[in-house]
């Protein structure tokens, strides 16, 4: 993400640095920021392995994995940077941001769009449907707005929106059933989406997850990758029967799509367990909510990550 989010900005004629770790740094210092798919951009910018060297910058936009995102926020601290958002994955990445630089800084986003980092370095643009970004406080601000025009007009569809911490949260309630299935299934998407039995645990995890987001006192909607406020006020076989249809034309439209838990497990890579959906899991013992489905995946998904390595 950050290579697609970068390429398109440099493209437009926008100061762009990736902060990134040495090992895609030297990658990058070679070959450029390569795109391939939903557009094809060749761009070379600054490219740094050390955030020592930043001393200044607009936005932060941080995409990469959770895993460590406290980590690589700590020696950032010194940056002033103007404002900041996360693409990350979960509904727990912007209380990193604010812990690291204050909430006044901070902006929520989400983004309905995905890339594949190909062994080359390249990386394939598969997805653009819609990047989101908002206030915190629910004001549609001009801030927001701009870096949204901004993003938009390079070539990455995105709209400012009001209520972002909703839509963060409606997407999370929906993603980690995704993310999960994924996994324990390893299947491209639209096969484990289109099965009524997948289905039904997708349903169960999003429904588990609005239980917390209600706790919460967050407001659902059904404009995320699944109608998880519908989904949560109906009966369970209503939940598993929107999932199915939402995903009904997967199979067509995006066949080889995978998500990007099943490419980390594949890979030999972390997955976002523990930064995600182990957190949401502590937190619903916390209030005393009940989270058998999720759970039983989380700790499914942990045992093949352990056995992936025997």
């Amino acid at each position: 993400m950050g290579t697609i989010f970068g390429a398109h900005l440099a493209r437009a004629g926008h100061a762009v640095a990736m902060l990134v770790r040495e090992r895609r740094a030297a990658q990058l210092r070679a070959d450029g920021l390569r795109v391939a798919g939903l557009a094809n951009l060749h761009e070379r910018v600054p490219v740094l392995s050390d955030a020592s060297e930043l001393r200044r910058a607009g936005v932060l936009i941080v995409a990469m994995k959770t895993l460590g995102t406290a980590a690589a926020l700590a020696p950032l601290r010194h940056v002033q940077f103007d404002a900041m958002l996360s693409l990350q994955n979960g509904a727990y990445k912007d209380d990193l941001l604010i812990e690291a630089f204050g909430r006044e800084r901070v902006l929520g986003a989400l983004s309905d769009a995905s890339g594949e980092l190909q062994p080359d370095g390249s990386v394939m643009f598969t997805r653009n449907v819609l990047t989101q970004v908002g206030e915190l406080d629910g004001n549609l601000a001009p801030r927001a707005q701009t870096i949204a025009d901004t993003l938009d007009a390079a070539g990455v569809r995105t709209k400012a929106v009001a209520d972002i911490v909703g839509r963060e949260w409606s997407k999370f309630c929906g993603w980690a059933g995704y993310m999960t299935a994924a996994v324990a299934m390893r299947s491209v998407s639209w096969k484990f989406v289109t099965d009524p039995d997948g289905a039904l645990l997708i349903a169960r995890v999003a429904r588990e997850m609005g239980a917390l987001a209600a706790a919460r006192g967050i407001e659902l909607n059904d404009e995320s990758i699944l109608p998880v406020a519908s989904m949560c006020r109906g009966t369970e076989a209503e939940a598993a029967a929107a999932v199915l249809r939402r995903n009904e034309n997967m199979q067509a439209t995006a066949p080889q799509h995978r998500m990007s838990s099943l490419q980390d497990f594949e890979a030999g890579r972390p997955l976002e367990l523990e930064e995600t959906v182990a957190v949401a899991l502590r937190e619903a013992a916390h209030r005393g909510i009940a989270m058998p489905t999720l759970d039983a995946m989380y700790h499914l998904c942990r045992a093949l990550e352990k056995m992936r390595s025997l």
